[in-house]
């Protein structure tokens, strides 16, 4: 990957930053907020660390990025996180899962839900200069998913820095079934009730995601231009989360339904992925 990040950590911190947070994901093993232990830590410095882990999942696992994930999206995670934009990470192939899995909770650490609208593209997306309307063009379809987030910072304590050298707070995914023209609605009065356990959790709309889902996969594909990446053709993008997290342990069921485009749901179980 091309990149222009401008680090103030040396390129052997970097990697080693990378390779203690690849070590947490595998061993579900929580480590310190780098912004304690570095506190000058950039955000360009996270997301050199972010590349170092996800490198190390490619090379030694085999895994294969598919796609990224959009955080920080809403103006609560902004506000405690003291930032006023979002972030993103990456999606590899050992993340997903079909509706209606079961999901084994030993290899994660503190998950918690959320419900977002996922959008597969048909076409690249190479900013900088990508519009709302250059998304919804470039892309197949959108799908309800749950993205399971997972912070390998202990308890959560996390600043913008910390998250993003996490891949920002990625876990795993659940893709429903039902596939949308995005152009067939209007993504931003979609609403989302999401059931924990048969009951309410959380309720949404996708103007929660920056106004309109496909502004934040807008963010993303700008946002990558800046750094020489691209968007490609077939890749799956988490648009943002629609309400708060929902916390989740073994035997809890979820279920997230998307107005207009369809449902979702997940069971979490003993036991490794």
């Amino acid at each position: 990957m091309t990149t222009q990040l401008k680090s103030t950590l040396t390129p052997a911190a970097i990697e080693r930053y990378g390779d203690e947070f690849y070590r947490a994901l595998r061993e579900a093993q929580p480590v310190e907020p780098l912004s304690a232990r570095e506190p000058p830590i950039t955000i360009d410095d996270a997301y050199g660390i972010q590349l170092r882990m996800i490198e190390r999942r490619v090379t030694l696992d085999g895994e294969r990025v598919i796609g990224k994930k959009i955080g920080v999206t809403s103006q609560a995670v902004m506000d405690m996180l003291d930032v006023r934009q979002p972030d993103f990470g990456h999606l590899t192939s050992a993340m997903v899962f079909d509706d209606g899995a079961s999901i084994g909770l030993s290899s994660l650490i503190a998950p918690k839900a959320e419900g977002e609208i996922a959008f597969v593209l048909k076409h690249d997306l190479a900013g900088p200069g990508v519009t709302n309307a250059d998304v919804l063009r470039a892309t197949q379809a959108v799908l309800p998913c749950f993205e399971i987030v997972d912070s390998r910072i202990r308890d959560w304590k996390i600043r913008i820095q910390d998250t993003v050298a996490d891949n920002a707070s990625s876990g795993v995914f659940v893709l429903g079934d039902n596939a949308v023209d995005p152009r067939e609605l209007d993504l931003a009065l979609v609403g989302m009730t999401l059931e924990k356990n048969g009951e309410i959790a959380a309720t949404g709309a996708g103007a929660a995601a920056l106004g309109h889902p496909a502004n934040a996969v807008a963010w993303l594909a700008n946002t990558l231009g800046r750094l020489g990446m691209t968007l490609k053709a077939g890749e799956v993008i988490l648009s943002g989360s629609l309400a708060a997290m929902v916390s989740v342990q073994v035997g809890d069921v979820l279920r997230m339904s998307l107005g207009g485009i369809g449902g979702v749901s997940v069971r979490f179980v003993e036991g490794e992925r």
